[in-house]
């Protein structure tokens, strides 16, 4: 019809194409309002030597359709392939990831039986950009790229999700700590922009303390936010705390578009057995109707869902004989719902989805230029006979005019001057120097220099002020 809102489907692999099966035959009766297009992605793509998991077809489909409701796949390990769903969010600027965990007491297994979390998870920065190198044999090296532009985004699309679904109170997790110039900034733009909605209660929490309250008292969180890293593992927890990892559902969000899946694996132990349970995609496809402005479907799908769970109609993952009545295969759990639509839970909560479509997000705004000033480098050198004194010793020698050396690194430590013994030293040794009102070509004289005394330079990195603050981190005992 020509009002059906188009989308993209893939079955995936493992119990992808059993799952998949049972929740477009949910969809079919729910009264959504959808034009499906299959493609076809993951393990037979990734066996035919691409290395994408994803074939240009493919692509254009997404690119028609904006909206993506994609089944697990599996990704070969250790042949050199690339995550799909990292290759998807960073291609379609999905920045957003949302995963509700709730907990359905008493009919699903959980200790907190007043859970209910929804962790925003930012999508496409921090470790996981996948920026590593080997500085030597010994020495692995991962960079944790933040953006301002990044933090904005996230922090901003956390505020607009929790005033539209009704959510009260949003907990910002950082590490800033430790980690005071990345996630230093994911904090200052979270109290930066906390101010413009003062309906929403806005507190923030070290990753590592609020992991331990969420996990002890779930219940007394709303909306989580935080960077990319501390966000898979939180929702992951807080998804298994709730009940189980396999009834949670995820939505992927960027301007325009985006894609929903369940947040377990593939499971090919488990395909072709009629087992599985397709409740995380379900909820998966739930997010998906809420998105795309069809909550009606979603509020009937969700509350037949509900229902089903209430009487007892349980596959084995969930299965117990005290909450449960029958135990059920993935079509007949199918079924199931199919026969509750139009019915809703009598003790669950009921859904009451709102469109997400009219948020007010804006584009980052990282603000006119700040006066930024060079002051130093860090060349990371590969040395493994000489002492730090030595080595000290040995680059003092050779630094051209303008340039001092300061200190002398390990494994982020100072070793040199006045450096304790005790560490353990790897073969990759940081040299901090700094010098008066430097300008670019004195990186390339002090790099030249170091070249000629044949020190073995494995990278650098220059050391900055903005708007006169340090821009880098001390090394500890600096």
């Amino acid at each position: 019809m020509a009002d059906d809102r188009l989308i993209t489907v893939a079955r995936g692999d493992g119990i992808g194409p059993e799952i998949m099966d049972a929740v477009l035959a949910i969809i079919e009766v729910s009264g959504a309002r959808l034009e499906i297009e299959e493609i076809e992605v993951g393990e037979k793509l990734y066996r035919r030597g691409n290395s994408s998991g994803i074939d240009p077809q493919a692509w254009e489909s997404l690119e028609r359709s904006k909206v993506f409701l994609k089944a697990p796949i599996t990704t070969p390990q250790g042949e050199g392939v690339k995550s799909l769903n990292v290759t998807i969010r960073k291609a379609f600027g999905l920045y957003a990831n949302v995963r509700p965990a709730i907990s359905y007491h008493p009919y699903v297994d959980t200790k907190h039986p007043r859970m209910n979390v929804v962790v925003v998870r930012e999508n496409e920065e921090g470790l996981y950009a996948g920026i590593e190198y080997a500085y030597s044999e010994q020495v692995m090296s991962s960079y944790k790229m933040v953006t301002e532009g990044g933090c904005q985004r996230i922090i901003r699309f956390a505020f607009e999700f929790a005033q539209k679904n009704g959510r009260r109170r949003l907990t910002c997790l950082s590490k800033d700590n430790i980690l005071k110039i990345s996630d230093g900034i994911f904090h200052k733009t979270f109290d930066q922009i906390a101010p413009e909605y003062p309906d929403i209660e806005a507190d923030h929490w070290i990753v590592d303390i609020g992991c331990a309250k969420l996990a002890d008292t779930p219940e007394k969180f709303d909306v989580v936010v935080t960077p990319n890293l501390y966000g898979d593992i939180i929702s992951d927890m807080t998804a298994q705390i709730s009940g189980s990892v396999g009834i949670v559902g995820s939505a992927n969000i960027g301007n325009g578009y985006a894609m929903f899946e369940a947040i377990h694996g593939s499971a090919p132990r488990r395909a072709g057995q009629n087992l599985a349970n397709p409740s995380g995609l379900l909820l998966g496809a739930i997010l998906m109707l809420a998105y795309i402005d069809q909550a009606n479907a979603a509020n009937r799908i969700h509350n037949a869902w509900l229902k089903t769970i209430e009487d007892g109609e349980h596959t084995y993952d969930i299965f117990r004989p005290e909450s449960s009545k029958r135990k059920v295969g993935t079509k007949e759990f199918a079924k199931a719902v199919v026969a509750r639509m139009g019915e809703g839970p009598h003790t669950l909560q009921q859904a009451k989805y709102r469109g997400w479509q009219s948020m007010r997000l804006q584009s980052p705004d990282p603000g006119p230029p700040r006066p930024t000033t060079l002051v130093g480098i860090d060349v990371f050198i590969q040395n493994g006979t000489l002492s730090a004194s030595q080595l000290g010793e040995q680059i003092q020698k050779q630094l051209p005019p303008r340039w001092r050396l300061d200190l002398i690194g390990n494994r982020g430590t100072r070793i040199w001057p006045e450096g304790r013994a005790q560490a353990y030293l790897s073969d990759i040794w940081q040299c901090r120097f700094r010098g008066d009102t430097l300008r670019a070509p004195d990186i390339l004289t002090l790099l030249s220099s170091l070249v000629e005394a044949q020190f073995e330079i494995r990278s650098f990195v220059t050391l900055l002020h903005i708007d006169g603050q340090r821009a880098y981190a001390l090394l500890q005992g600096e």
